[in-house]
């Protein structure tokens, strides 16, 4: 049943506030009149079910008639663009082809409440010229609602540092002079911990505190020194002022007298020491440095969940380049089809793909319809034996059901008909480095396994393994 099938990606959209339009057929009318026996049912004559289903996880929903179609397919689009969530639109069979029965005017732009939006503005402004010392964390609603430029120029107005959580990186580019690094609770960057939890204000801009992104919940930010930019609220302290559009704050505040803050003095770890024993294994605190590195300005990075997006999201990225995870949802196997996805989007740019090779096993077939499409991907599959992330977070880390069956990942694009793709498996320090090279100077998609051994994990990973240990009391 395929919009059963569907239903899983379509709850990812919600939960990462994507506006995504879930369309499917029905029977006909006759049929559903009857409660006809009819194939992709429950057998039962019941036909409004799926649409129960999809009502969970979704912000509207509609059956389509030639009577209602102008005014739900309206309102379904103004509810998807509001809520940044997705809808679900239910077509019969004999509905598509008849004609609407009713017409309608454009959709007018969600509006802000002018008193609030002005009392809100003023108490940002006022925040913020209070302060001795601020920063921003610039989030991923305002990447989905389209006004990063607008937050972009109120932290150059006011000259804030500011830093990201784990599912807001790269929202703002990180060559930025005023950005400090990823704050993720007590569990990484001390110094950029130290720096937010202490500031006098940190405004958060579509920004969601979500387990991942506060370091399992180890992030200390005091309300009474937050401002909190929502889609459709800002709340400033204690203090909340609805119906206030987050495109409209922002401008508001920007037109305002604001203080210049003082930049971070944050100091800079060194940068890893590369290891060029040719010979020598890859580790963990070896690959994830060369990965950074291969990542160039305009770069698309796709990072599955788990150990690979952990192990990346604390690499400065260059110019342009965009890091994409799946933070709060998690589906496991959703970076090789999210991959296609901004491949087909934006053509013009390099795609990266880096997925451990359990997750990739649940939707590798997607890498044959880059080659059907013509685009050439840049993948890497993590194969340490197994689901390292559940390892890392079980009390018995080598139950069966962590273990994945082995695979000859570098045959696969040849398998799967992707002729022409550089493609290879690298064990070594050195074999590894040769195939980066390769991958980057070659006309053509790259294919290129990793093997590391079973336990090689980022510290951000670790971090989380040493706190499932503590609270499980495990030796």
């Amino acid at each position: 049943m395929g919009e059963l099938a569907a239903i899983g990606a379509v709850a990812g959209a919600y939960a990462e506030r994507l506006p995504v339009f879930h369309l499917t057929g029905m029977p006909n009318r006759s049929a559903q009149a009857d409660r006809a026996l009819v194939h992709h049912t429950l057998g039962n004559g019941e036909f409004g079910l799926f649409k129960g289903m999809a009502d969970a996880v979704t912000a509207a929903s509609a059956i389509i008639t030639p009577a209602n179609a102008v005014a739900e397919t309206e309102r379904l689009i103004a509810a998807a663009l509001y809520d940044r969530r997705p809808v679900y639109l239910a077509f019969p069979s004999d509905v598509v082809d008849k004609p609407v029965m009713a017409s309608s005017d454009p959709l007018p732009r969600p509006a802000s409440d002018r008193g609030a939006l002005t009392a809100a503005a003023d108490a940002v402004a006022q925040a913020l010229n209070t302060a001795s010392t601020a920063c921003a964390l610039p989030g991923l609603l305002s990447d989905r609602l389209g006004v990063t430029a607008a937050v972009m120029q109120l932290i150059e107005r006011a000259e804030l540092p500011f830093a990201t959580m784990f599912a807001d990186k790269s929202v703002i580019d990180e060559d930025h002079p005023n950005y400090i690094g990823m704050y993720d609770g007590r569990l990484m960057d001390e110094g950029v911990r130290a720096f937010v939890e202490s500031a006098d204000v940190v405004m958060l801009i579509g920004t969601l505190q979500t387990d991942f992104n506060t370091g399992a919940f180890t992030a200390r930010l005091d309300p009474a020194r937050t401002i909190d930019i929502g889609l459709h609220h800002t709340r400033v302290g204690a203090t909340v002022f609805q119906d206030v559009e987050m495109a409209d704050i922002l401008m508001e505040v920007i037109e305002r007298r604001l203080q210049k803050h003082a930049p971070a003095s944050i100091p800079l770890g060194a940068p890893p020491s590369l290891d060029c024993t040719t010979d020598a294994a890859i580790t963990a605190d070896q690959l994830y440095p060369r990965w950074i590195d291969f990542i160039a300005p305009d770069d698309i990075v796709i990072a599955e969940t788990g150990t690979c997006s952990m192990g990346l999201a604390f690499g400065r990225l260059p110019r342009g380049a965009r890091f994409y995870n799946q933070t709060l949802w998690g589906a496991i196997g959703w970076a090789t089809p999210a991959a296609l996805g901004a491949a087909v989007a934006e053509p013009g740019r390099r795609l990266l793909l880096i997925t451990g090779e359990g997750s990739h096993q649940l939707t590798a077939q997607e890498i044959c319809q880059f080659h059907r499409l013509g685009l050439k991907p840049i993948i890497f599959v993590l194969n340490n034996t197994g689901y390292l992330i559940e390892r890392l977070l079980c009390k018995d880390p080598e139950t069966a059901y962590n273990d994945v069956a082995p695979w000859n990942y570098a045959e696969l694009p040849h398998a799967l008909g992707c002729e022409g793709w550089f493609t290879a498996r690298v064990t070594t320090l050195g074999e590894l480095d040769a195939a980066l090279h390769t991958a980057s100077q070659v006309d053509s998609a790259a294919y290129v396994e990793v093997v590391t051994a079973a336990y090689e994990s980022p510290p951000l990973a670790r971090k989380l393994h040493d706190s499932v240990k503590t609270l499980y009391h495990l030796p």
